[in-house]
């Protein structure tokens, strides 16, 4: 489609697009119910995107696409906070020991009735780096086992294995699962997976929604790879199958536990909106024993320390939170991350993503100038958007619509990508409107 055909499409004009943006910054704020952008504490209805954008105090002089690097505080998150930060600082002592025993339970089962699996299963992290270190960290290994994991992985679990591998003697190997992330098929990853297990193979790591690509991998179909080489080995030779899922979190209409790996980790203050510091790890049964504790945590693990109790009646958990005094405020106020999010409908917030997604990928395919690399089949991608655009480097790409009131990212990888994330706090104007800032720049 010719430059000018798509502008028109649009309804913008060659010089007009600045302007364009300020009116659909406009478009967002107009239904705002006080000069705060918060509306009421009533309860959000189900797929409500202009009521959930006004709880937010998040400045509308840009369009935000890289809201998920670290989350806005939403109104009900915010005051929760507000409400266990002035009890602390008010009688830190008594209103401490009022909660420290029962709140992470809690905040474990809200997290579960969102999520999926058993609330004892979960621990209580402060980011997804945080779990990833805790996990591996913990595992079990021998010299010359292998972990097994990508390379369109994160700094994080790179930097975790090495670790774990530099004190077990254990070896590393990454694998690619695809050459071409716009190429990718199911079919293909769990053909390279399966290729790759080797007998000394421990531990397979991944990301289900990989932050340098935008590429979703299909974890059911992978877990069963997994599952059927296990069938054939013995209980303590059996691959630990771990997944960092933060950028399918808080997107995907997915009960982790049919999942179908052995650890997801992930961190809250992303596209949940939970509060910035917060995460959790969730893990099997059989893989919590395959793993030790890193940090000694401030659950009834205490107790038994104490010898009042013995540590069968601990929650797993719990047993794995690390302990020690952090920003309880926080933490304590995750479970209205996990309300909001089911006020809004777990599906409905699925397809509006999505759905938002498809519009900008369809958008950046129709142009020459741009090289898009995320696939356009949602059943393998989610709510990140990577491209190129041609003459430009990506640091350029997002100084440039920076300056025309665009906020966008660039992939923090040796090889790198401008990058959209449309979110639930974005509307379909203003993707028209981020895309014919990059149509511009042909």
């Amino acid at each position: 489609m010719l430059r000018r055909q798509f502008l028109n499409r649009l309804g913008l004009s060659l010089g007009a697009t600045f302007l364009t943006t300020q009116q659909a910054l406009a478009f967002t704020s107009a239904s705002s119910k006080d000069n705060t952008g918060f509306s009421s504490n009533e309860p959000i209805s189900p797929g409500d995107w202009q009521a959930l954008r006004d709880l937010f105090p998040l400045t509308r002089d840009y369009i935000q696409l890289a809201t998920f690097l670290l989350a806005s505080h939403p109104k009900p998150v915010a005051d929760a906070i507000t409400r266990h930060r002035q009890a602390l600082d008010e009688n830190p002592a008594d209103y401490w020991h009022s909660k420290y025993l029962t709140i992470d339970g809690d905040i474990a089962k809200s997290a579960a009735d969102y999520m999926g699996g058993d609330p004892k299963c979960i621990a209580l992290t402060d980011s997804t780096t945080m779990g990833l270190g805790l996990v591996y960290s913990g595992l079990s290994l021998k010299p010359d086992d292998e972990i097994l994991h990508t390379t369109h992985d994160h700094y994080s679990t790179d930097m975790s294995l090495a670790h774990r591998a530099s004190r077990t003697g254990a070896k590393v190997r990454q694998i690619d699962l695809y050459d071409n992330a716009w190429e990718v098929t199911v079919d293909d990853v769990c053909q390279r997976l399966k290729s790759a297990i080797q007998p000394q193979t421990r531990v397979f790591a991944c990301t289900w929604v990989h932050s340098s690509t935008g590429v979703k991998l299909p974890i059911r179909a992978m877990a069963d790879v997994i599952a059927e080489i296990n069938q054939g080995r013995d209980k303590q030779d059996q691959i630990l199958f771990c997944v960092d899922g933060v950028h399918g979190f808080g997107i995907e209409d997915q009960d982790i536990s049919k999942l179908g790996c052995d650890f997801f980790i992930a961190g809250t203050h992303k596209w949940i909106f939970g509060p910035r510091g917060t995460g959790i790890i969730w893990g099997k049964d059989t893989a919590w024993q395959r793993s030790e504790v890193v940090i000694p945590s401030f659950s009834a693990s205490y107790d038994v320390w104490l010898g009042n109790l013995t540590q069968d009646k601990v929650p797993v958990g719990e047993h794995m939170s690390p302990g020690g005094f952090h920003s309880f405020e926080h933490r304590w106020a995750l479970p209205e991350a996990f309300k909001l999010h089911m006020q809004l409908g777990k599906q409905n917030v699925q397809q509006r993503i999505h759905e938002l997604n498809t519009q900008t990928k369809q958008g950046l395919a129709k142009m020459s100038h741009v090289k898009l690399h995320t696939p356009m089949d949602s059943q393998l991608s989610s709510g990140l958007v990577c491209f190129e655009v041609d003459g430009l480097q990506p640091e350029e790409v997002v100084k440039k619509l920076h300056t025309r009131g665009v906020i966008m990212s660039n992939t923090p990888y040796r090889k790198t990508y401008a990058r959209f994330a449309p979110s639930l706090l974005n509307n379909e104007k203003e993707m028209d409107v981020a895309l014919a800032e990059i149509n511009r720049l042909g």
